[in-house]
């Protein structure tokens, strides 16, 4: 089996909030970059992100890097990172474009050896379970008054959904009283059996999310866990904020590659290692940090990107939850959907997904 050729693309997707109708940002847009990749037993699909001003730099990469693949074989992906990264000099890393472009292609490529060997990926990695639990994410953001987002938890909650994040460290005139007031109100929407997360997004320093964590448990609010509660690569820092609360400290999606893992995993600085598909480096890095993890005695949990991280929550042993954050839902002609909190394996071969045409078409860059 050989890849044949490959083919790239832009689309600016509406940056819209299907879950709850809880749109912030109406006339925003997401720039995705797209690629197919050919071989001689069928295509695969893969996507990258995160490029914003740069997405046109990131579209040129896959082709470039795509080119240097043509004629490899797709099973050994191993050797395929092994080939690009040693093309790049190791000046394009240790994170950045060279990761995001080949995620894009690293996903493209299991995506074709699920096919060719007739199986969904989530069995070629194992097949753990018929079913993940799911969260609803992208619906409770910060910038909404707490009118709107009191009402959008309550929507989410009357359409089944049995866990959900909203966010903190409020833009503007805030204080840990008005922090602390949002997440009350909130639970008092939804009632006391659903898992609550909360994301900070890397906005407070260590001795604020020790802080607000704390008043946030004395009010009884009982979060799921407490996301990038400050600068990612902090880890020293990320390990005060763990120790001190007895919230679980969840965080992972702003590292690259799977050696910041090592070092946050080392210095307990998360309980709960959150993993980026693009940014980590595909699939095959993304396992890998998985494994780890489990070693640590950890759970992981997935950033973005549903219709893939199904199969790699569903088939890691330590995986928790898959983060339903349906930016890319337009992207594909179908796409897993939440049943009761809970998203069921996809059975098509490799990752059961199909580029919408008419999406590429309308939305094309």
């Amino acid at each position: 089996m050989k890849v044949t050729g490959i083919r790239t693309g832009i689309v600016n997707l509406p940056a819209d909030e299907p879950l709850a109708g809880a749109v912030e940002n109406p006339n925003g847009i997401r720039p995705i970059a797209w690629v197919r990749v050919a071989s001689d037993a069928g295509e695969g699909v893969g996507v990258a992100y995160f490029g914003g001003a740069l997405t046109g730099t990131l579209r040129h990469a896959i082709d470039e890097l795509g080119a240097l693949i043509v004629g490899d074989d797709p099973h050994r992906v191993e050797a395929i990172h092994a080939k690009l990264k040693n093309a790049a000099g190791g000046s394009a890393g240790p994170g950045g474009i060279y990761n995001l472009a080949i995620s894009a292609l690293d996903i493209a490529l299991w995506d074709i050896r699920g096919k060719a060997l007739d199986l969904p990926l989530w069995k070629l990695l194992g097949g753990g379970r018929d079913r993940v639990p799911t969260y609803a994410s992208g619906a409770l953001m910060r910038g909404l008054s707490l009118d709107r987002v009191v009402k959008a938890a309550a929507t989410l909650k009357d359409k089944g959904w049995k866990e959900m994040k909203t966010q903190l460290a409020l833009p503007g005139e805030t204080t840990p009283a008005i922090e602390v007031e949002r997440m009350v109100k909130i639970r008092e929407a939804i009632g006391p059996d659903i898992k609550l997360m909360c994301d900070i997004n890397q906005r407070w320093r260590p001795e604020q999310a020790i802080d607000i964590g704390r008043r946030v448990e004395d009010a009884g609010v009982g979060l799921f866990w407490l996301e990038d509660v400050t600068t990612a690569d902090d880890f020293p820092g990320l390990a005060r904020v763990s120790d001190a609360l007895a919230t679980p400290v969840a965080g992972g999606e702003y590292v690259w590659g799977i050696v910041p893992f090592r070092h946050m995993m080392e210095a307990r600085s998360v309980d709960i290692p959150m993993i980026d598909l693009v940014r980590v480096g595909g699939i095959t890095e993304w396992v890998k940090v998985a494994g780890m993890a489990e070693a640590f005695n950890l759970p992981v949990v997935s950033h973005l990107i549903p219709e893939v991280h199904v199969h790699l929550i569903g088939a890691t042993p330590n995986g928790l939850t898959v983060e339903y954050m349906p930016w890319l839902m337009p992207l594909f002609t179908e796409v897993p959907v939440q049943e009761n909190g809970e998203l069921a394996m996809p059975q098509k071969p490799g990752l059961g997904l199909e580029f919408n045409e008419a999406t590429l078409e309308r939305y094309k860059a």
